[in-house]
């Protein structure tokens, strides 16, 4: 039995109210996603506003390589970044900000932080921690900041933006029937304490998926032509946008404007895999409610739904290795890949099988490591 197979069958034999003989009925969701509440902070000890950014809703930005560390690029991408960051530092200050953090929400696999430590604006702190954390979160505990802003944002899966996706390739994550963007699961996560996200930045379909948080002050940077390509406002014309309506977001926030998100319960979550990620493997499994490529669970909170979506991502993402054969296949060195991939599960198969197989020994950690956010 594939492995695959495998782990399907161990999520139906979870599963709520399976049965033996037919795929479980999706469970029953709320009338409304979630709901809105007024957020009027007590500012009395000064205004904390975090700062949580991605890469690929920048301004002057068009290749989809300037996000990707490792590319030629990336080091152009990193510039962009800051750029906008301070930008928006300026406004946020500007608008009566006492104390800024940044996070990477991004994780483009550099082992440093995205966003260059020498050029970011002095008025602004990265968040750097010596454990791992979660970016999305892990930081929400009452009264850590008052608002939260997000820089470089992109589109939800499905929405033609510019590199558009959901957490990673080919996953669309659905709340209460709701497709979201990382933006909104921003907003749900910190909204379990009340807290809002007041000002955002991103493509011009990023600005269509977020109508709905009329409250949000947000800069469009860019219009997506693809999700490789894109149509750049110039810079400077941008970022002033950027540093104008940051500062408008924190006056809205001590003006009471602002609005919380909080998920209605019952909860229920779902995930919906497109090319190149894959779910199929789950169709017709008892006890799996699974439905036009999409998984749905009850989940109790918010961050119970979070945990159990992100194990559905690693399913879902077993769909790459497809993409993977296909290129192998294409190789002239494809086929002697392939030849030593089914040796190494063999030679594990035959050793577990007679006693002699050893679990491979866990990373070493990398002594005085620091994480500066999303995984």
């Amino acid at each position: 039995m594939r492995p695959l197979l495998l782990l399907a069958a161990a999520l139906a034999a979870c599963a709520p109210d399976s049965t033996p003989d037919t795929a479980a009925v999706a469970p029953t969701r709320p009338a409304e996603p979630w709901t809105l509440e007024s957020v009027t902070p007590d500012t009395s000890d000064g205004i904390r506003i975090l700062i949580l950014h991605d890469m690929e809703g920048l301004s002057g930005q068009s290749d989809p390589a300037t996000f990707d560390f490792g590319s030629p690029v990336y080091p152009t991408g990193q510039e962009l970044l800051v750029g906008d960051i301070n930008a928006v530092v300026a406004g946020l200050h500007a608008g009566g900000a006492t104390e800024i953090h940044v996070v990477d929400g991004h994780g483009s696999g550099n082992p440093d932080p995205d966003v260059r430590r020498d050029l970011l604006d002095p008025r602004a702190t990265q968040l750097i921690r010596d454990q791992e954390f979660d970016a999305y979160f892990d930081l929400v505990t009452p009264k850590a900041y008052d608002a939260v802003a997000v820089v470089g944002m992109h589109a939800k899966t499905g929405s033609r933006g510019f590199a558009s996706h959901t957490l990673t390739l080919g996953i669309g994550l659905i709340i209460n029937g709701r497709s979201i963007t990382e933006t909104e699961l921003v907003g749900l996560s910190w909204g379990r304490q009340g807290i809002p996200v007041i000002f955002g930045s991103g493509d011009d379909r990023l600005a269509a998926d977020l109508a709905g948080m009329d409250w949000l002050e947000f800069t469009t940077v860019k219009k997506a032509t693809a999700a490789d390509s894109a149509e750049p406002r110039p810079i400077e014309d941008a970022r002033a946008e950027l540093t104008a309506k940051a500062q408008k977001a924190v006056e809205n926030l001590r003006a009471g404007r602002a609005k919380a998100m909080r998920v209605s319960l019952p909860l229920v979550a779902g995930l919906k895999a497109v090319p190149p990620a894959n779910l199929s493997m789950l169709e017709g499994i008892p006890g799996i409610a699974y439905r036009d490529s999409t998984l749905s669970f009850p989940a109790d909170s918010m961050r119970h739904a979070y945990d159990v979506l992100e194990k559905l991502v690693g399913v879902a993402a077993t769909g790459y290795m497809g993409t993977l054969r296909r290129g192998l296949r294409d190789d002239p060195a494809g086929a002697k890949i392939m030849e030593r991939f089914s040796a190494d599960l063999s030679r594990v198969w035959f050793d577990y099988e007679s006693g002699r197989w050893r679990a491979p020994a866990p990373p070493t950690p990398a002594t005085g490591r620091k994480y500066h956010g999303y995984r």
